[in-house]
């Protein structure tokens, strides 16, 4: 029963990730408050599976893993190549996908960075529109929305978790 409600938590967290990486599109910003949602949703997941296993070890690596980004990520805050948002944003990562999952969220983060950064340094390559427009824009202030591929990759993870564990569940009880 604990499953059901941490692939609860999963499914809640998919909108929310949706939400940053819209708003982060737009503005720029990634709030506090989403964030920490998202903090609480993860480590929340993270408890329900670590009382079902009994077994600590993911909510273990979970923390090294965030404390680990948050360090590795602030120098770039303090340099100014990325915001304070995305830094949080990426520090709670591995609560959201478990430690098990940090491998391919880093895969697909390193897949939609390129095509992020990509899009972002030669907007020639999109149509025209008010779309193209806003990508030049961003490209002659020279931000970058982080929060958008780590969001898209955290969404593919979590989306490729539940229905992992929806495939173990549905055999176990069949």
């Amino acid at each position: 029963m604990l499953l059901v409600e941490a692939l609860l938590l999963n499914v809640l967290a998919i909108p929310l990730l949706a939400r940053i990486a819209w708003l982060d599109f737009k503005t720029q910003k990634i709030t506090n408050r989403d964030v920490l949602l998202l903090l609480c949703l993860g480590a929340g997941r993270l408890l329900l599976l670590s009382l079902q296993s009994g077994s600590w070890w993911d909510m273990g690596l979970s923390a090294i893993a965030a404390l680990l980004l948050l360090v590795a990520f602030f120098p770039f805050w303090v340099l100014r190549k990325v915001g304070a948002g995305d830094v949080k944003l990426m520090a709670v990562m591995p609560f959201l996908t478990s430690g098990s999952g940090l491998v391919l969220f880093s895969m697909l983060l390193l897949v939609f960075a390129l095509i992020t950064v990509t899009v972002v340094k030669a907007p020639f390559m999109l149509p025209e529109g008010a779309f193209r427009l806003y990508i030049q824009h961003m490209d002659r202030k020279g931000v970058v929305p982080f929060g958008v591929p780590i969001s898209v990759a955290a969404i593919c993870t979590v989306a490729f978790q539940i229905y992992s564990y929806s495939l173990v569940y549905g055999f176990a009880q069949g």
